[in-house]
């Protein structure tokens, strides 16, 4: 972990202005210093410390996609840092009438200092992106679900004390975005990673291969596999998905199927380290993806790991809109 000054500030490369859209365009240096941020800022905030670094800053949060955690830890932490945030749902303002992405983009940048989109393909806020002037952070996109995956890596850093040579096992959906932020994450800070997913529902090629890549330069090793108890073998972290994830309900049936044998239950974890770690970004469902004994039992940091969106989050923001 890179470390802090002693005044407790934290030396951060140069992100102002920077988008997060993905973690594969974060080097590991940039990734462990908002960890290292987060750390500090969820400090302060534990000891009632005033964190204005956002004061007359705006986050305007657009939302094609419900959310419960996402909304409510960005616009929190927004408040902590001293600024404010704007909810926007897509029914509410004239993306939602067929106003353009990027005509909205030009618009917003005028009035706010960030914007969070929530949305479905990532070429909707990748155009965004291209087309704002301001930040723009993803708040959840088809493929990728990075600001959950830095929470997750901090929850693991704060139990474990290390990421670096740790193993981390997904076991699920590989084609979805916690898979593919998990995957990319993983290999920046050095970790190793397994993933077992049924045939047929394998990672993104392209994300898998960029992650190859990155994986050389951390010499992190990656292994994808069918197998739930080969993946899982010897793993310090366990995580696992919903099997159908917003705007698949009609593939739940099937779904539920081809995901047999794939639930995280006792009997597969024991194959797990001893003391191994259960993250789930949740919302859950028990008896599906996950017994109720593993993300109710005493592995389960399911809970810290929601709270940690909130700090990395507020990281997040502080390295971006800070002036």
């Amino acid at each position: 972990m890179i470390k802090a000054i002693s005044q407790g500030e934290t030396v951060v490369p140069n992100l102002k202005g920077r988008h997060f859209l993905k973690l594969s365009d974060f080097s590991t240096e940039e990734i462990y210093s908002l960890l290292d941020s987060a750390i500090h800022l969820k400090k302060a905030q534990k000891q009632g410390k005033p964190q204005p670094h956002l004061s007359g800053k705006v986050l305007g949060m657009i939302f094609e996609k419900s959310s419960t955690r996402t909304r409510v830890s960005f616009e929190v932490g927004m408040l902590q840092l001293g600024g404010q945030a704007i909810f926007l749902s897509s029914k509410d303002i004239q993306l939602g009438r067929g106003e353009t992405i990027a005509d909205t983009a030009k618009v917003l940048s005028r009035y706010v200092d960030g914007i969070m989109i929530r949305t479905f393909g990532d070429e909707r806020i990748e155009e965004f992106a291209d087309a704002s002037t301001v930040p723009v952070i993803n708040g959840l996109t088809t493929l990728h679900h990075p600001a959950q995956v830095l929470a997750d890596l901090l929850t693991i850093l704060e139990h474990k004390g290390k990421l670096k040579g740790l193993k981390l096992c997904y076991i699920g959906d590989g084609n979805n975005n916690m898979a593919h932020s998990l995957l990319e994450g993983a290999v920046k800070v050095g970790m190793n990673i397994s993933i077992a997913s049924p045939k047929g529902y394998e990672l993104n090629e392209a994300i898998v291969s960029q992650a190859r890549e990155d994986a050389i330069q951390t010499c992190s090793e990656i292994a994808l596999t069918n197998d739930p108890s080969e993946a899982i073998s010897g793993a310090d972290v366990v995580v696992t998905d919903v099997w159908t994830s917003m705007g698949m309900e009609g593939e739940a049936e099937e779904r539920l199927e081809a995901f047999s044998g794939f639930q995280v239950n006792e009997e597969l974890c024991s194959f797990a380290k001893d003391d191994f770690l259960f993250l789930h970004c949740l919302p859950a469902h028990r008896g599906e993806e996950v017994s109720a004994g593993i993300i109710d039992g005493p592995h389960s940091v399911v809970f810290d790991e929601a709270e940690n969106r909130l700090h990395a989050q507020k990281a997040i923001l502080k390295a971006l809109m800070e002036d």
